[in-house]
């Protein structure tokens, strides 16, 4: 397996989170892969997502999303209890409001994901290619 090919981005504004967005847009999760460490304020998503800044876009990756400094995390259509429930990432965005920000996760059947955190502190990192 070649490493080199495997991404790792760092956002802290917008314009990297919409880079990072733009990665996970269709990336498949599962229920399970979706935690929230309340008292580290980390956020984790285990994503498939495909390889859009390659040329091979059939190319799947496994990759984790993490979201640092989240002091609360809220859910819609999201069903906890059924971890094998499988959602499709659409985009992710952020609002700013007062002193924090809202980042939300936007799935596919209206489902979504709301953040609060105090800066926008989000890597993903890419684990491991599906072969």
């Amino acid at each position: 397996m070649n490493k080199k090919y495997l991404a790792k981005i760092i956002a802290t504004d917008n314009e990297g989170l919409q880079m990072i967005s733009a990665c996970c847009a269709g990336a498949e999760i599962k229920i399970a892969g979706i935690k929230y460490l309340q008292k580290n304020k980390v956020f984790l998503l285990s994503l498939k997502r495909s390889m859009i800044e390659t040329e091979n876009e059939d190319e799947k990756v496994d990759s984790i999303c993490k979201f640092e400094f989240v002091d609360n995390v809220k859910s819609k259509k999201i069903e906890q209890d059924n971890p094998e429930q499988k959602l499709q990432l659409i985009a992710m965005e952020y609002l700013k409001n007062n002193d924090n920000y809202e980042i939300n996760l936007i799935f596919t059947n209206n489902a979504y994901i709301t953040l609060s955190t105090e800066i926008i502190e989000v890597t993903l990192e890419d684990q491991n290619k599906i072969i």
